[in-house]
């Protein structure tokens, strides 16, 4: 494993709210994720681990503490910096949030074209390639209203994996699927992403998926209150 962390959160904490409304999501975050490695973080609803999702994914602003991905300090930058992080991000979501007027592949492409460095003839081709990874060879051109909720959510990972990302945030990848959509989900997720050599920080209360860890983290009221390692088998 690289000595090297991808993402490295120091003392950070959050807010929601202004004034007399104002509410501390966030306790003291401190963290270390590294590549390679595949950490899933549990926790009941509401106990801050979306927030702390969108902010390793450069979606909120940092407020306290410090936040580096990718050896980019998140803390003070610029939304131009920002933009540029997340492009080396991908984003797996519990709803997918697939565009319905755009087919499997048109869907996967949507993320390659935030690449300047990727010509637009390979898109296509490359689009497919990931599909077929995934196993929707044969639903290239479907769209989303004609596929399965575990289909949907495979075209979610392949769009999120198709450009190489460094990094890979998934909130809830299996909420909405059945046990076996779900578990060829963290498979393929497993699968592509150590292929790619890039981490995988999945946020999930799906006690199903927890053996594909190589650490869990468990989020309590804001504060994250375990980290265990998690044997090799």
């Amino acid at each position: 494993m690289s000595q090297e962390p991808v993402v490295t959160i120091q003392h950070v904490n959050h807010y929601f709210g202004q004034g007399d409304l104002k509410k501390q999501i966030l306790f003291d975050i401190n963290l270390e994720i590294y590549a390679g490695e595949i950490v899933i973080m549990t926790g009941p609803s509401g106990s801050g681990k979306t927030t702390l999702l969108t902010l390793i994914g450069g979606l909120r602003s940092i407020q306290e503490g410090s936040l580096k991905v990718l050896n980019h300090e998140l803390y003070g930058a610029s939304r131009e910096q920002a933009v540029e992080v997340r492009r080396h991000i991908g984003y797996i979501f519990q709803a997918h949030n697939l565009l319905k007027f755009l087919t499997a592949w048109q869907n996967v492409q949507t993320s390659l074209e935030l690449h300047e460095e990727i010509a637009p003839e390979e898109f296509r081709p490359r689009a497919e390639a990931m599909l077929k990874a995934v196993g929707l060879e044969h639903r290239v051109n479907y769209y989303p209203e004609n596929l399965s909720g575990g289909q949907k959510q495979k075209v979610a990972i392949a769009r999120a994996l198709v450009s190489h990302p460094k990094l890979v945030l998934a909130d809830e990848p299996t909420a909405a699927l059945d046990s076996k959509s779900g578990r060829d989900v963290v498979e393929l997720m497993q699968h592509l992403a150590q292929e790619q050599g890039c981490p995988i920080l999945v946020v999930t209360h799906d006690n199903r998926i927890l053996d594909i860890a190589n650490r869990i983290v468990h989020m309590e009221d804001g504060r994250l209150a375990v980290n265990t390692p998690v044997p090799a088998s």
